[in-house]
């Protein structure tokens, strides 16, 4: 195929033959597999199946901001870093070289769920004592806003974590600008508070 005219009937037909007997499927999503499904409504399982054995226990207290974020645009790269974090293990989460444990995908979320279903998921990771998670958080423009609003607050909100050394938007194979890795730190006392 010749420039950057469209392929055409007979390029199509060409291609289907080269292909055919190859162990080469067709993809039918653009979403990185995290391995979990999106669980809508699991703060209120979990509420309920506490109030139904007589415990009491309550979403996690958000401690990530409900306010403003900064927009970022669909194709925007995401970083942020501790200060104290050696480069070479940013670089090696940059690349991709450290293996995530587990994922969350946010996609279907509105604002007040994505931000109880991330902060559920990370802590469980914690408790997990995952070194390195993915999270998906999309790119499409939400609503009447003119910003990708999950991504934008998933920005702000890792930002705010203690739990949260390092993140950047992961590989295309795991879903490039739609999601982000993210580095978490080992042990509680890695971040006492002074």
């Amino acid at each position: 195929m010749a420039g950057n005219r469209p392929p055409d009937d007979d390029d199509r037909t060409a291609f289907r033959e080269a292909m055919q007997g190859s162990d080469i499927r067709p993809v039918h999503h653009d979403r990185a597999d995290v391995g979990r499904k999106p669980q809508r409504e699991s703060l209120r399982h979990r509420r309920e199946a506490a109030a139904s054995s007589g415990n009491t226990i309550t979403a996690p207290s958000s401690r990530t901001s409900d306010g403003r974020v900064d927009a970022v645009r669909p194709s925007e790269a995401l970083m942020f870093a501790l200060n104290d974090l050696p480069h070479r293990t940013l670089v090696q989460l940059k690349r991709g070289a450290i293996a995530w444990q587990a994922g969350l995908d946010l996609h279907g979320y509105d604002i007040e769920q994505a931000r109880g279903e991330l902060e559920a998921f990370l802590q469980e990771a914690r408790a997990n004592q995952a070194r390195c998670v993915l999270i998906v958080h999309g790119k499409a423009w939400s609503g009447a806003a003119r910003y990708p609003v999950i991504k934008s607050h998933v920005n702000a909100w890792l930002r705010e974590l203690p739990e949260v050394l390092a993140f950047c938007s992961a590989q295309d194979r795991d879903g490039g600008t739609g999601a982000v890795y993210v580095l978490l730190r080992r042990t509680r006392e890695d971040y006492a508070t002074p």
